[in-house]
């Protein structure tokens, strides 16, 4: 049962048993569980690590559950808290090394990797690709909202390729639903035979048109700066394969969202994840296009749901819960 929190159900058994039979030492503690003493003193050994007991001169004492709780809480958010400093360094060494690849291939005249930089030469290149789609155009759309003039601004080129019968499909943050104009613009796509559909994160921003070419900016925080344009067929398949399986979670923007058996939306569910993960509300509000404000309002209601007195038990106790999944996505 406390396993998620690093305590294996040996050790488990014996500090319940401690809390039932204080005071009785090893000889007793095995008499009790029927177990040999060396199966005793390797789960007292772990115990005593987590400082879930704790010696005198007379004998070994188990801490208050309550207390307990409290300190194996406090020692995974400690170790989730560095997990997520070591995924924040690992993601941002992975940008470099696409950069740095990127600069290579570009130099080296690699065929299957161009390197775009600007804005304007990322637009001329989505145009130019746009215009030469033979098929389908599938989109990522990481960043929330649209404003009003974006969206008119799309209309031709949209209407021109949905005219020449291109299946359209865009997958768009959950957030966005709360913008009329991108509802509005998202029903009339769908008139006219566009799909789009919506999840609570997405990994990347990212084109992909008749899964030939993909094109992703090279940092996701600076997406205008420089990006990406691969043509290779194994890359294109894989990232085929991951749009494909976003598309097939994702809920068709014109609908209303459905709330599980636990009466949570996708979006909750998202936070509870990253609650558990120790993410901070800022982090929270990029993963999900939504305001740290927002992020915090929906952090304060999961918390209160839980009766959870930190961020990080109200993630543990919604994996207890069968509120998250035993292995929470990353």
């Amino acid at each position: 049962m406390l396993g998620l929190l690093g305590l294996d159900a040996w050790a488990e058994e014996v500090y319940r048993a401690m809390l039932s039979h204080r005071g009785k030492g090893v000889a007793e503690l095995a008499d009790v569980l029927g177990r040999p003493e060396q199966d005793i003193r390797s789960a007292l050994d772990r115990l005593h690590e987590l400082s879930l007991v704790r010696s005198s001169q007379e004998a070994l004492h188990a801490v208050s559950p309550e207390l307990g709780m409290e300190i194996l809480l406090a020692q995974q958010q400690a170790e989730l808290a560095a997990q997520q400093q070591r995924v924040e360094a690992s993601r941002a060494a992975a940008a470099q090394l696409i950069a740095q690849f990127a600069e290579h291939s570009e130099s080296a005249q690699q065929p299957n990797v161009e390197h775009l930089t600007g804005i304007e030469q990322i637009r001329e290149k989505l145009g130019m690709l746009t215009h030469r789609v033979r098929g389908e155009v599938m989109t990522l759309a990481p960043n929330g909202a649209h404003t009003p003039e974006s969206l008119r601004a799309a209309r031709p080129l949209d209407t021109e390729l949905l005219d020449r019968g291109v299946r359209m499909r865009t997958v768009y943050l959950d957030s966005v639903r709360n913008s009329r104009d991108t509802v509005a613009y998202a029903e009339w796509l769908a008139e006219r035979g566009g799909q789009v559909r919506t999840v609570p994160s997405l990994p990347v921003r990212m084109v992909i048109v008749d899964r030939e070419t993909a094109v992703i900016p090279v940092r996701a925080d600076a997406a205008c700066e420089a990006a990406v344009v691969l043509t290779g067929q194994g890359t294109l398949t894989a990232l085929c394969a991951l749009f494909d399986s976003i598309w097939a979670c994702g809920v068709d923007l014109t609908k209303a969202q459905q709330r599980d058996e636990s009466g949570l939306s996708a979006q909750e569910r998202e936070v509870l994840n990253s609650l558990y993960r120790g993410m901070t509300d800022d982090s929270i509000a990029k993963r999900l296009g939504v305001s740290p404000r927002t992020a915090r309002r929906v952090a304060n209601d999961m918390m209160e749901r839980l009766g959870a007195r930190s961020r990080f038990q109200a993630g543990a106790l919604a994996v207890q819960n069968g509120w998250l999944p035993s292995v929470v996505t990353p």
